[in-house]
């Protein structure tokens, strides 16, 4: 897997720093980032299945003549008109890169000088992609429900990140510029399909009945972030709401697919 891996990063480096193929330099190609486009090649090295034109009027980052796949590396938010139209129509992959480890690399913008690579203290996991999966849950609920045929392919990479020291603090740093991310390695991938999926990912030590603060202390997460995976793994049937503590409502991993009540109250917020 590695060192298709590489192989894939090369190829695509090398695409994009040369000319595109022959009829083919219309579509996203010379304004695409390096991650997008190493992505690309890794999932699928057959060009003739990249940023292919659809009956329905858009383009797909992979078509293979079955399957679209979107590499979304951010902004979940711009990709929901999109698989609005795709769903009906096509069985749909998101992929979505996590940085499981970080270097970054400060460039001066008026002399283009780099520092030296520094590790960040931050390691990714599953949980980041929950930022972005939560504006997307409606389509994963649909797909939870049979509905809809979406699949949620994450890729556990080591990244070098560049950014530009513009920012607005004393060092340029706060409220920086991010504009490159180049990965070194690939560190793993998952795959999620079902609501079962997803209810797998919660850490076994949870109480039965647990609240949206034991999930944060359970993953360490902030309240917010902990808020977010609760909506969304309720959203798509992965747990099911069961009552309240106090304030706070209680949910659980469900035995089989939710009851109709349990539809009904997943419109509510958490």
């Amino acid at each position: 897997m590695s060192d298709r891996f590489q192989e894939a990063k090369a190829r695509a480096l090398g695409r994009m720093r040369g000319t595109p193929p022959p009829g083919r330099a219309a579509i996203g190609t010379l304004r695409e980032r390096s991650l997008h486009a190493i992505l690309k090649y890794w999932a699928d090295p057959d060009e003739s299945h990249h940023e292919v034109a659809l009956p329905c009027r858009l383009i797909a980052d992979l078509y293979d003549g079955e399957r679209v796949t979107e590499i979304q590396t951010r902004g979940f938010s711009k990709l929901r008109p999109k698989l609005a139209r795709l769903l009906p129509a096509y069985p749909v992959t998101i992929l979505h890169p996590i940085a499981r480890t970080k270097r970054l690399i400060w460039v001066d913008p008026e002399s283009g000088e780099a520092s030296a690579p520094r590790k960040s203290p931050k390691t990714g996991t599953v949980w980041d992609a929950f930022r972005e999966l939560y504006y997307i849950r409606d389509a994963l609920k649909a797909a939870g429900e049979g509905k809809a045929d979406l699949t949620i392919r994450l890729v556990y990479l080591d990244m070098e990140e560049y950014r530009l020291l513009n920012g607005w603090s004393r060092d340029r740093k706060k409220g920086a510029c991010r504009v490159e991310r180049i990965p070194s390695a690939l560190a793993g991938e998952e795959t999620l399909r079902s609501p079962a999926d997803f209810a797998g990912l919660l850490p076994p030590a949870l109480p039965e009945s647990f609240t949206v603060a034991d999930v944060g202390a359970a993953l360490r997460l902030s309240p917010k972030r902990a808020g977010q995976v609760v909506n969304v793994l309720y959203m798509i049937g992965a747990i099911i709401r069961e009552g309240k503590r106090g304030r706070a409502y209680l949910y659980r991993r469900p035995e089989n697919r939710p009851h109709a009540a349990d539809e009904a109250q997943r419109e509510q917020d958490v």
